[in-house]
Parts: C-alpha cells; structure tokens; sequence
C-alpha cells in the first residue's frame, strides 16, 4: 500500500532521516518507535508531503507520489493526524466534521457536477450530515456537536481531529501520538477507534507513539528510528527484546552494542 525508498532529509549538515527504506501492507498497523530527536515526526512529514525530501521517494499503491503537495497526497489516500490538533477552531463540531464529509464526496463526485442539480444536493447533504452524525456518535461527541471547536478540551480535540480523519476515508491513516494529552478516561475512545479502523482489512494505519503499553496493545508491527536511521523492523515482541533497541532506545547498557550505534547508545544514557 505505502512504501519509502531511501527516503532522506537534510538539514544543513544534519540528516534527520537518513535512507529510511520501509514497506507498509494494507491490513497492517506499524508503530514507529525511537528517543525524542529520533525522527518520527520528520519521516510522517515527508510521507505526508508536509516537508520535500532530500532523497528517496514515497510511492502510494506502486504510483510515485513524491512530487505531490500534502493536499494533493491527501487526495490520493494519505490521512494524517498531527501532535497539534489542526481544526476549523471558530466553527461547531458538526461544522468540522460535515465540511471534510463533503470535501471527500465532491472530490470523487466532481465530474459528475451533481452540485448543480438542485435534487442531488439536496440528497447528498442529507447523506453528508447522516454520516458526519454517525462520525460523532462514533467518536462521543454527539451532545457537543453545537459547541465551537475552540471550546473543546484538549482530548475531545483530539477527539475531534480523529473524526475528521475518519471522515475523509483515507487508504493510509498516520497517527502522531494520538492520545498525547489526553485524560484516562479519554485514552480507551481513542485506542477503540484505531482498533476498528485497524480491522479495516484494505487500510493501512501507521502510529508513532511513546506509549508503549499502548504500542503493544495496537502493532502487528514495530519499526524503531534513532538518529534518523532504521535499526530495528519486526514484530512487537522481538523488535523489543532485541539487544539494539533495548539499548539505543530504552537506555541500558552499551556493551555488546554493534558499532556504530555504540556511542550513540551511551549518549541517550
């Protein structure tokens, strides 16, 4: 579904994500893991399209999007979630969530111009508050769908934003620490979604999070970063054990530490 091909990007003489290679299957949720600093965020920019890469490419269903601005690349399937809400703050909940159910409708419908029958309009945003109905319901803010957006609290934020993701129906879903924020009780509502989202068998979801209880819970997959390099990429419970991640990533002893990651090691610790 995605894949990245020595996706890179330079800084001055700073490379934040050096020759990332990665293949992500539809069906599949891959936690991307590593230090602060690692280069999580940065490789979801540059998948995403939010910044231009030095090297490498990023192909969606075999076809190079790399070119492609971050509208363009949402339009072709990419849907993103940041670590910042991003949402309409002045108009309601409802309002949010509708505008991107219509944004996706008459982005596949353009052609046919039902926009321009009286009828059809009618029909379709029927359909559009239906669904943006069912989205609330789905994400528990039903009883606030009147409220303006700013007036939300950080996790029905976040909330929200997962909605508006969910609305647009995207192939990829890319979630940036989700439920960073968030209270206890909202946490569970977060993780619920992904997990459906997740038995999606034709989507493909990826989600950088520190979290690693909640790692454990969602990935059928964990790929680590540190210092901007892949070095670990497998399922939950070896990537975990192995001996680089556990000492480049959760701080224990350097020694056995392949070169060149050893010195690296030591100066997380």
């Amino acid at each position: 579904m995605l894949e990245t091909e020595q996706l890179s990007v330079q800084f001055g003489g700073h490379l934040a994500v050096d020759q990332v290679s990665c293949r992500f299957n539809a069906g599949t949720l891959t936690a991307i893991v590593g230090p602060n600093g690692a280069g999580k965020t940065t490789y979801f920019n540059l998948i995403s399209g939010q910044l231009p890469a030095s090297k490498g490419r990023v192909l969606l269903e075999g076809e190079d999007i790399s070119a492609l601005s971050a509208p363009l690349r949402a339009r072709k399937g990419l849907g993103r979630a940041f670590q910042l809400t991003q949402l309409f703050p002045q108009l309601s909940v409802i309002e949010n969530v509708r505008l991107a159910v219509q944004a996706r409708a008459q982005s596949r419908d353009r052609s046919k111009l039902a926009w321009l029958d009286l009828l059809s309009l009618w029909s379709d945003k029927k359909a559009w508050i239906d669904e943006t109905e069912a989205l609330l319901a789905e994400v528990q803010l039903s009883a606030k769908a009147d409220l303006a957006a700013a007036s939300l609290s950080h996790g029905d934020q976040r909330k929200l934003e997962v909605a508006l993701l969910m609305a647009l129906k995207p192939k990829v879903y890319m979630f940036d620490e989700p439920t960073a924020g968030m209270s206890v009780d909202d946490v569970p509502i977060i993780l619920g979604l992904i997990q459906r989202l997740k038995r999606q068998s034709d989507r493909t979801i990826l989600l950088v999070e520190h979290k690693m209880d909640v790692v454990h819970q969602l990935a059928d997959r964990i790929v680590v970063l540190h210092q901007g390099c892949l070095v670990a990429d497998g399922a939950p419970t070896d990537v975990m054990a192995s001996t680089i991640v556990q000492q480049a990533y959760l701080g224990k002893s350097p020694e056995g530490l392949p070169s060149p990651l050893k010195a690296e090691a030591r100066s997380l610790i």
